[in-house]
C-alpha cells in the first residue's frame, strides 16, 4: 500500500482573519487542507460553523474564535490563549477588512473613517503586537497581510479603504525589515479583483462571472504560508502574477 506524502504544514498553527467568507474561508480551508490547525476569528459566527464543517469534511481541524477585531483586549486575550494552549503559532493570514464608505473624502462621516481605520490598521498592529512573540518561537513563522491596488493610487471616492490599505501594506513592510535577521517571513499579498461580497459591494455592476474565485487567491497565499517559501518584505500581485521585491533608501 503507498504510503500518503506528509502535507506541507503537518503540526502547525495557523490563524486566520475575515475567515468567514471569502478570501479568508477559502485560504483557512486551503491551509487546513496542507495540514494546519486552524484559528479562524471573525465576526459571523455562521460563517466560521460553516467553514468548520467545510475544514472536518476535507479532514483537517479548527478552532473557531468569535471575534470582533476592534476589540483590541480581545486580540491580547487571543495572543495569552493561543500561548497557553500552543506555545507558538505558525502562519498568520491578516485578511479582515472593511471597505466603508465610498464617498468624497469631506462627505465622510467620523465614525465611518474610525471603523475602516480600526479593522484595516489598528487591529492589524494590535495583532502583531499580541501574537509577534508566539511567531517568533515558531521555527518557520510566516505571516501574510492582504493589500490591494488601491493601496498605490489616488482613486477618487476610494479615501478610507485606500488609506487604510496603504498603511497596512507600509506596517507590514516595516515588520519585515525589523524581523529579517530572524526566522520569521513576513509578506504581502495583493489578490485583485476577485470575486467576493466586497467586491460586489464596491462594484454592483460588474458580471461576477468574468472574476477570479477566492479558491484560486487562496492556493497562492498558502505558498507564502509554507516554510519553503523564505523571501520576506515581498509583495505579489496575484493579478498579474508577479512578486515585487521592495529596496530600503540607502
Amino acid at each position: 500500500m503507498e504510503r500518503a506524502l506528509p502535507k506541507p504544514l503537518a503540526d502547525r498553527i495557523a490563524l486566520v482573519t475575515g475567515a468567514s467568507r471569502g478570501i479568508g474561508y477559502a485560504t483557512a480551508l486551503a491551509l487546513a487542507k496542507a495540514g494546519a490547525h486552524v484559528v479562524a476569528i471573525a465576526r459571523t459566527v455562521g460563517g466560521l460553523e460553516e467553514l468548520d464543517d467545510a475544514i472536518k469534511t476535507a479532514g483537517g481541524s479548527a478552532t473557531l474564535v468569535p471575534l470582533d477585531l476592534k476589540d483590541y483586549d480581545g486580540i491580547d486575550r487571543l495572543g495569552a490563549s493561543l500561548n497557553e494552549r500552543y506555545g507558538k503559532l505558525d502562519v498568520l493570514v491578516a485578511n479582515a477588512g472593511l471597505l466603508g464608505a465610498l464617498s468624497p473624502l469631506s462627505h465622510i462621516e467620523p465614525k465611518a473613517w474610525e471603523d475602516v481605520m480600526a479593522v484595516n490598521v489598528t487591529a492589524n498592529y494590535r495583532l502583531i503586537r499580541s501574537l509577534d512573540p508566539l511567531l517568533q518561537k515558531s521555527d518557520a513563522g510566516r505571516a501574510v497581510f492582504l493589500t490591494s491596488g488601491a493601496a498605490w493610487a489616488p482613486i477618487a471616492y476610494w479615501g478610507p479603504y485606500s488609506v487604510s490599505k496603504a498603511a497596512v501594506e507600509l506596517m507590514a513592510r516595516i515588520y519585515a525589515a525589523e524581523t529579517a535577521s530572524t526566522s520569521l517571513r513576513v509578506n504581502v499579498f495583493n489578490p485583485g479583483p476577485i470575486r467576493t461580497r466586497m467586491r460586489a459591494t464596491a462594484m454592483p455592476g460588474e458580471d461576477p462571472a468574468t472574476l477570479d474565485v477566492p479558491e484560486n487567491v487562496a492556493e497562492k497565499i498558502l505558498e507564502l504560508c509554507l516554510p519553503a517559501y523564505t523571501q520576506t518584505g515581498t509583495l505579489y500581485n496575484y493579478r498579474v502574477k508577479k512578486f515585487l521585491t521592495f529596496t530600503p533608501p540607502s
